[in-house]
């Protein structure tokens, strides 16, 4: 077995999958013509997108709305980069919202937070040295 997938149920594929290529620079690798589902190029595990109309279908019971949520989902998604100060400012300028600033870690990592427009939660960190 492996890991495949990451899917957030979001209110606007097409614009979520536009904000992660401005804010990280992952290119968009799939929209479905129908607009319910995409992928972002990410690497060997793809992140993808599907829409609320989908969720609700999946999920008849009902599920929680990430970006109806006051606060952020009890999950994130980590993006590894070497300029973490970089990353956040960019993020916010696309929009996203501050969790909390670039900080240093007592062991070494610089990390941040953002919760982007469609309310998924992003951890900003440079690699963990060993």
């Amino acid at each position: 077995m492996k890991f495949g997938y990451t899917i957030t149920y979001v209110p606007d594929v097409a614009a979520s999958l536009d904000f992660f290529e401005k804010a990280f620079g992952f290119p968009v690798k799939f929209l479905h013509e129908g607009g319910d589902y995409g992928e972002l190029e990410t690497g060997e595990t793809t992140l993808a997108f599907a829409s609320t109309h989908l969720a609700s279908a999946h999920f008849p019971e009902g599920y929680v709305l990430a970006h109806a949520s006051k606060h952020p989902l009890g999950m994130e998604i980590a993006l590894v980069t070497d300029d973490v100060a970089v990353a956040h400012a960019r993020a916010l300028t696309c929009g996203a919202q501050e969790i909390s600033s670039p900080t240093k870690q007592p062991w070494g990592q610089f990390v941040s937070y953002v919760r982007c427009p469609d309310g998924l939660l992003v951890e900003l960190c440079t690699p963990v040295s060993g």
